[in-house]
């Protein structure tokens, strides 16, 4: 009995002095990869396209974007939480990620308990903007075209995304009902509303404030409590008669949930270096995205009030992803 008690703890020694090595030696031994979990053309994988190159200085090591994106970013959120614990592997999530377990019946991954949530990026209001096609100027148009009966339909970059829950909020409150169009990720539904096949756009300001400062298409809101200083001249949803309204996009970095604390820690430490970078930070926040380089301490309790808030506004609301 005692030899094979004394075994299981030459074991469990061995295992823990492994792993201390292993996390001191990170990222030493292979490329590190960054998984964005929407597909090209968004805002995930743009952010993760502006970090990556400062991240591989930073760590002194080969870091490659990989995009796996599909189901509002759950394809590439399952991929992370079931790769191997060993440090090589990290997701970039975007805000469907606090939404997602409320929204489906059958999440192949539990969001708190499978994965390590490692940097909060950073936040941007939502922005909803019109197409030239539409002729929609502004929230009051879009209301008095809806009183009038004439429909109205805006696209997500998916069903629960943060961007189709505030315009379904916006809808509730207005009393108006709008059909919802979700897309696969923020490229797809951009093209269609370049091309006016869908009237409305709602999406990050890094995602949408391009074609807006090109003339492309109509900001009519933000969805912040207060105006954003990328499009100051742009009202906000409350200014537009909807008080208390605030939606924000956020990203983040994920690992999965058996990563070594070390790594986690080393990981975080490199990536708030990589977010206080003047040259990236401008990126960023040229784009409309608040830095907040906040480690796990910051970004758990900021997931737990974004899964609580809008996941109680999914149940009392019903909603489903065929809304």
């Amino acid at each position: 009995m005692l030899k094979k008690l004394f075994v299981a703890i030459l074991g469990l020694t061995c295992s823990l002095l492994n792993t201390q090595s292993f996390a001191q030696e990170w990222p030493t031994k292979k490329t590190v990869r960054l998984i964005a979990v929407f597909p090209p053309g968004g805002s995930v994988d743009a952010v993760a396209r502006v970090i990556a190159p400062a991240l591989q200085e930073q760590l002194k090591q080969n870091v490659i974007v990989e995009n796996i994106g599909g189901a509002s970013g759950v394809i590439g959120t399952s991929a992370v939480s079931i790769a191997e614990p060993d440090g090589y592997t990290f997701g970039v999530v975007f805000d469907t990620h606090g939404v997602n377990q409320a929204l489906k019946d059958k999440l192949p991954y539990d969001t708190k308990k499978d994965l390590t949530h490692v940097t909060l990026i950073g936040t941007s209001p939502m922005l909803i903007a019109a197409s030239k096609a539409s002729g929609i100027t502004s929230i009051k148009q879009l209301i008095d075209d809806s009183k009038a009966g004439k429909p109205t339909s805006y696209g997500s970059i998916g069903t629960g995304s943060l961007g189709h829950l505030a315009m379904a909020s916006l809808a509730l409150k207005s009393k108006f009902e709008w059909t919802h169009v979700p897309y696969r990720g923020g490229g797809p539904m951009m093209a269609d509303a370049l091309a006016g096949h869908i009237p409305l756009a709602v999406g990050s300001l890094y995602l949408i404030k391009p074609h807006v400062d090109s003339n492309r298409v109509v900001p009519l809101a933000v969805t912040s409590p207060k105006r954003t200083p990328e499009l100051p001249n742009v009202p906000t949803i409350a200014e537009s008669g909807f008080p208390g309204f605030d939606a924000p996009a956020w990203w983040g970095i994920i690992a999965p949930v058996k990563t070594p604390k070390e790594i986690v820690q080393k990981m975080n430490v490199a990536m708030i270096a990589v977010l206080k970078r003047p040259d990236i930070a401008k990126k960023l926040d040229d784009q409309g995205i608040d830095i907040v380089a906040g480690g796990p301490e910051i970004f758990n309790p900021f997931l737990d009030k974004q899964m609580n808030t809008w996941g109680k506004f999914i149940i009392e609301n019903k909603i489903k992803e065929s809304n």
